[in-house]
């Protein structure tokens, strides 16, 4: 475990709803976690569709393999997002790749509810999907963490994937208004809904402003200035933090040009960059294969296993488990700054193992006895598993991943995450259906070997990122090769001198 002390910039601590312009920052974010709620809103979507039974008819009761690609599919745009989101976040702007994410997203789902739509045109919809809403993933957690002010960055990011479960609530219960329906509105509505939330994101993200970080990447600093000043300070260009942020901020990312190039392969060029994407891909798997997947996709199936079949009580059950995820998620976003990142991360993994392996007992004796109680302990592991993963998995996922990295690798390190992320799900996607109809129960096993992985790499990997700014965390990987604006270079600008030591630091940089 790397040593978390680190000297950096003293934050003073702000009320944000007493503050103007915190709270008109705060009161727009929402707007960005859309993207993480039209994520969401398919995690649940298919699941109910799977419960209707017109839906089941008009695609001839897709099982296997088959419903696998269904549910893969979605994913399989996302992983071939990845290639393309960070240059659309890093060219045009945050603002401009969430709008374009969208724009495909939208297409997606037009294709999906057209009269006469094939399984292919479905199946090629629910790609677009995936493809457009991975774009936008990768883009507005970007611009989440990068408007947020360092006091509240915690809290701010974490709960930006949160609202995942808000999407998977309207899904649910959307299914659940429509499940008596005899037609194929029935699961056509649902699945039109899904443009919603995206059409109000694509209209309302132009209302934000841009990443001061962003603007002064492109040699806009004083746009970037103006941005904190109006959020950060109410509008008092006289702020001595703003200042000090603005000049961390500047000299940090000027800093990291002359540290790297651009190139993909930044991510294997020094040890922290290496520690970083060891941890991306660590984080990205465990959030989608630590057996949520099962329940994320597959309930329908899980729930048929130990005697609940109704469409009706699927569909009740499936509404419920999304509210209570929901509730649990925000209530434990509220702590990550109290008891840091990796404390959750590990108090998630030990919760979910011990819950899994009590699913996976219970499951083994109603399928040997057929005991009811059995299986109502089937159904209640599963709401404590998501309890016990709302400790870390549904925020810290993308803050974590957005945190660990600086800014000239952080929207290709975070489309690498939302990359591994689809490939993760593609892989249990797949997976899962086969593996719960070969050997029903006790393909459960599989996940508690994973689960005990996860939770030993959590303890002897995962670096600890509570307290410093997000140019300071550099510190934790680099350590003293870290392109981190020194309060030296700080303390010299705002004084208006010039630093002597800055450009044999610049110089000494540029050798690296």
């Amino acid at each position: 475990m790397a040593d978390t002390t680190v000297a950096h910039l003293e934050v003073p601590n702000v009320t944000w709803w007493k503050k103007p312009g915190l709270r008109t920052l705060y009161l727009m974010l929402p707007i960005l976690f859309l993207g993480s709620t039209t994520n969401g809103y398919d995690g649940s979507l298919l699941n109910g569709l799977q419960t209707m039974v017109p839906w089941q008819a008009y695609f001839n009761n897709p099982a296997g393999a088959r419903l696998g690609l269904f549910s893969a599919i979605m994913n399989v745009g996302g992983f071939c997002a990845f290639p393309v989101s960070p240059y659309l976040a890093d060219w045009f702007g945050r603002r401009a790749g969430v709008a374009a994410g969208i724009s495909v997203l939208i297409i997606g789902v037009i294709i999906q509810v057209v009269p006469g739509a094939t399984s292919g045109m479905f199946i090629g919809g629910r790609f677009l999907v995936g493809f457009g809403s991975n774009i936008t993933q990768a883009c507005a957690p970007l611009l989440v963490i990068e408007l947020a002010h360092p006091q509240h960055r915690g809290k701010v990011t974490t709960m930006y994937n949160t609202l995942w479960y808000v999407g998977s609530i309207v899904a649910a219960w959307t299914v659940f208004g429509t499940i008596k329906y005899t037609g194929n509105a029935a699961w056509r509505i649902p699945v039109a809904v899904q443009a919603l939330m995206p059409v109000i994101q694509i209209v309302c993200v132009w209302l934000l402003p841009e990443s001061p970080r962003w603007l002064c990447s492109k040699d806009r600093s004083d746009e970037a200035l103006q941005v904190l000043i109006k959020y950060h300070a109410d509008g008092d260009a006289d702020d001595t933090f703003v200042k000090a942020e603005f000049i961390e901020i500047q000299e940090t990312i000027a800093l990291e040009k002359l540290a790297s190039k651009q190139g993909w392969d930044v991510f294997m060029r020094t040890p922290g960059n290496r520690k970083r994407l060891l941890l991306i891909i660590l984080t990205t798997f465990f959030s989608q294969c630590s057996g949520n997947g099962i329940a994320s996709y597959y309930l329908h199936d899980i729930l048929n296993s130990v005697g609940v079949t109704s469409s009706y009580d699927q569909s009740l059950v499936n509404g419920g488990l999304q509210i209570w995820s929901f509730l649990v998620a925000i209530g434990f976003s509220l702590l990550v700054d109290k008891l840091g990142r990796r404390k959750l991360f590990l108090t998630a993994g030990i919760g979910m193992l011990v819950a899994f392996s009590i699913w996976t007992g219970c499951s083994a004796v109603y399928a040997q006895t057929g005991n009811k109680g059995a299986g109502a302990a089937v159904i209640a592991m599963i709401f404590f598993f998501y309890f016990m993963a709302g400790f870390a998995w549904p925020g810290l996922t993308v803050s974590y991943c957005s945190e660990i990295l600086p800014f000239n690798i952080r929207a290709k390190g975070l489309g690498i995450a939302f990359g591994g992320q689809a490939a993760a799900s593609v892989l249990n996607q797949y997976i899962n259906p086969i593996g719960l109809e070969a050997l029903k129960w006790k393909f459960y096993f599989v996940y508690i070997v994973i689960l005990v992985l996860e939770c030993l790499c959590i303890y002897f990997l995962f670096v600890e990122t509570n307290g410093p700014t997000l140019e300071e965390i550099a510190h934790l990987f680099d350590g003293e090769n870290a392109a981190v604006a020194s309060d030296g270079i700080i303390d010299k600008r705002m004084q208006g001198k010039e630093d002597p030591n800055y450009g044999s630091q610049v110089e000494h940089l540029s050798r690296v």
